[in-house]
């Protein structure tokens, strides 16, 4: 269909009382398996470019694969660098036709979060795309410990930066390998109470797929990361695929295998959101 911005599918989301996927991707064979996935379900998807594809792989051809991917799709395909920590990261991510940003200031203090995603979401309007944003810091399985978000300044956020979406600290951690605890249902009430702004949960793998299901449905939470659930079915179907042919060594052959796998893989994934092909 397009390259779209995230505005473009989280406004009708929140209309709607749905919510789309942000699929953390780390190369070419889970971007077309994602893109795959939202086609066979006629489901918009968010394709994300995170901190280890971005160390991995240059934002410019990052941007090159992704909007290619995008501009070929049937269905809306936003391009959204996940996790950036500056300006000049973000500034890069718009240069090389990124069609969304989210700038991480959620480890800085309330006020100088606010006036750096500020800052940023006005250069990302400027250029004609989305900007969202973080309040609370939502921290690491093993690692960082959350700091969950204040419902007065997850207000005064969304007032003050004009984020298109902001990421809240509501029970969710990042690269959690099993659903754990759920989330906190009376915080994100408390947060969608003060703003319209379209809610983010990052660490969705870590959230079980009957509340994610639930909330896309009955709250703002309109877009739900999802990365560590998808890696684990690429390192599993990339094992199979080893074992099945001791042998094998071409790479493209070996990789190639992996394709199915993931768009079943990922089919579920949208489906655990409560989304249904249209």
């Amino acid at each position: 269909m397009a390259l779209v911005t995230l505005s473009e599918v989280l406004q009708p989301a929140l209309r709607e009382g749905r919510a789309v996927a942000g699929l953390v991707t780390l190369g070419w064979e889970d971007m077309r398996a994602f893109v795959a996935a939202a086609e066979a379900e006629d489901q918009p998807v968010i394709l994300q470019a995170g901190p280890g594809c971005r160390s991995h792989t240059p934002l410019p051809v990052l941007g090159r694969m992704l909007t290619w991917l995008a501009e070929q799709a049937s269905v809306p395909v936003v391009v959204h660098l996940d996790h950036g920590y500056s300006v000049e990261e973000c500034r890069e991510a718009i240069d090389c036709g990124f069609s969304s940003v989210m700038f991480d200031g959620s480890r800085k203090p309330l006020t100088q979060n606010i006036d750096e995603t500020a800052a940023i979401a006005d250069m990302a309007h400027a250029a004609g795309i989305s900007c969202e944003g973080e309040i609370g810091f939502v921290g690491y399985a093993d690692g960082e410990e959350s700091a969950g978000t204040d419902p007065e300044e997850a207000r005064q956020f969304a007032a003050e930066t004009s984020v298109d979406a902001m990421a809240i600290s509501v029970g969710n951690v990042h690269l959690q390998q099993d659903a754990g605890g759920r989330l906190d249902e009376q915080r994100i009430r408390a947060i969608e109470a003060v703003t319209e702004v379209p809610l983010v949960i990052h660490g969705g793998s870590g959230v079980p797929a009957d509340q994610r299901a639930s909330l896309a449905g009955s709250s703002h939470i309109c877009k739900y990361n999802i990365g560590t659930e998808l890696r684990m079915a690429f390192g599993a179907a990339l094992r199979a695929s080893l074992d099945a042919d001791t042998e094998r060594f071409d790479r493209i052959a070996i990789l190639g295998a992996t394709h199915e796998p993931m768009v079943a893989a990922t089919r579920q994934v949208l489906r655990s959101l409560g989304n249904q092909p249209r």
